[in-house]
């Protein structure tokens, strides 16, 4: 990909590309002579196996390349460089002493195939961190083995199914709301269900009402994502749930937004038969670039008999094993015990943090959020009047008719040295600007925010014309996104 040049002090200079740097005869490497008789790579590993060269790949030396992947490493943007209000995914810094206990050699080491009796410590850190997340959803049953958020969901709605049929009851819906999460719908589907589609009220949260005309005995489940995908508290869940199991139905929950909620309010005692939780988003794991994540999935006894297998059990000599004699178990949804290191990190954020202190996570999420709305809603328009928690929506509407639209808004930030916030989305809200700052953010660090978004306000009243060009002081500037999405080149080829 060709980089533009920057105007920017210290990234005057054109990145060349790798292949332009190349010259014949660099090398980054030194082979020592082969000591076997036979020297020709072709005789060593056979024909099939060895080559002269790869056609069209650069000649490069060490120098080279280090520091060409290092100046591409400089010119991203991560949670060690600054404030990442990308609202939707809890983006948030997480402790380093976390990522040093998941290095442990005991952790790291261990193997899936290992005798019960030489893994007892990792056993035992699954068993409590189940018993744990149990207490913090108030729902009894914790199954870790799902390996990420979508994942949990599959899981989560396997059971729904398991359980319906268990009861000589195929029922075939799903209701969600349109505030739920995307992949909510994709998985009602993947499970066989029909999605039907609930329109939020006027203040974005459901209407009980409004469950109760679609509420029949065919509806399995219904799915809430709480608080939903506009910021908001389903305030009226109760009442909800009550409705859904007048029915024989279930209620889901989506525990994606878990962050506006720990230490103050369990799902379980809103009426939550079955959740999944994001590890890798509430609980300490770098969120995003492809990494692993971990979706455990909670629920009430009367799923427990469907949980996936192996279960991690407490015997009374105080020993752990792995329990397979779960005869209405789904099975495995994953190998071994799940992501285990992702498990390790969630344990050692929620043991350093301890009873007295999560709830304080969910304080200052939710109130830095509101400090950022207090501070930005005369500029940018505020779609719903309704009590935000730990995001806050906002979209271009004041913007608009200067043609500065929510994506130029974002470019503009990327200038200003921030990672754009979630944008367009959720899809109930035009052109959406989401933003989460989540706890680890301080006063210092939300008031420069503001002062950006507020600079960019008046930036798009007096020189609106201007916008179009940003980010001026990127490596790249506005790229084709939808392209870059649909037609991804993730490798190289010879030849193009």
């Amino acid at each position: 990909m060709k980089q533009q040049t920057p105007g920017m002090s210290g990234l005057l200079m054109r990145e060349k590309l790798i292949f332009e740097v190349g010259a014949p005869g660099r090398i980054g490497y030194s082979i020592p002579k082969c000591k076997l008789a036979k020297t020709s790579p072709a005789e060593v590993f056979g024909v099939d196996m060895a080559r002269d060269g790869v056609e069209g790949l650069p000649e490069v030396s060490e120098v080279d390349v280090m520091r060409h992947f290092l100046r591409l490493s400089q010119w991203n943007f991560g949670l060690d460089t600054g404030l990442y209000p990308l609202g939707s995914c809890t983006m948030k810094y997480n402790p380093k002493i976390n990522e040093a206990v998941a290095r442990y050699n005991g952790f790291t080491q261990g193997h899936p195939k290992h005798p019960e009796e030489l893994v007892q410590g990792n056993l035992e850190l699954l068993y409590e961190l189940e018993r744990m997340l149990a207490e913090i959803t108030g729902l009894e049953s914790v199954t870790l083995q799902p390996a990420a958020g979508a994942h949990g969901e599959f899981t989560g709605m396997m059971l729904v199914r398991a359980y319906h049929l268990a009861h000589g009851n195929a029922r075939k819906k799903v209701l969600i709301p349109d505030t739920a999460h995307g992949t909510n719908p994709a998985t009602s589907a993947l499970c066989g269900y029909d999605v039907v589609e609930i329109a939020s009220g006027p203040e974005g949260y459901l209407m009980p009402a409004d469950v109760e005309k679609l509420m029949d005995e065919d509806v399995a489940a219904i799915m809430i994502t709480n608080p939903n995908t506009v910021g908001i508290y389903e305030r009226n869940i109760k009442e909800i749930a009550r409705i859904v199991h007048a029915k024989g139905g279930l209620l889901y929950s989506d525990g994606a937004n878990m962050n506006a909620l720990l230490g103050v309010v369990r799902p379980g005692d809103l009426g939550v038969d079955v959740m999944h939780l994001n590890l890798h988003k509430t609980f300490s794991t770098p969120h995003g670039g492809g990494g692993p994540g971990s979706g455990p999935v909670c629920a009430t006894k009367a799923l427990e008999p469907f949980m996936p297998t192996p279960r991690v059990v407490k015997k009374a000599d105080g020993t752990f094993a792995l329990d397979n004699n779960r005869p209405q178990s789904m099975g495995k949804v994953r190998s071994a015990f799940g992501n285990f290191g992702i498990m390790v990190r969630a344990y050692a954020y929620l043991r350093e943090l301890g009873c007295d202190h999560i709830r304080r996570v969910t304080e200052l999420a939710v109130l830095n959020a509101n400090y950022l709305r207090a501070c930005l809603v005369e500029k940018f328009n505020l779609p719903y009047q309704t009590d935000s928690l730990h995001e806050v929506i906002l979209n271009d509407a004041l913007q608009a008719d200067k043609h500065v639209t929510t994506m130029d808004i974002a470019k503009r930030l990327i200038d200003m040295g921030y990672h754009p916030p979630t944008v367009y989305f959720p899809l109930v809200v035009h052109a959406a600007i989401m933003i989460e700052p989540t706890e680890t953010a301080s006063l210092d660090e939300l008031d420069q925010f503001v002062e950006a978004m507020l600079q960019i306000a008046d930036e798009a009243d007096k020189n609106p014309e201007a916008f179009p060009n940003y980010p001026e002081l990127t490596a790249l500037s506005r790229l084709d996104e939808v392209a870059a999405a649909r037609k991804p080149v993730l490798r190289w080829r010879a030849g193009e």
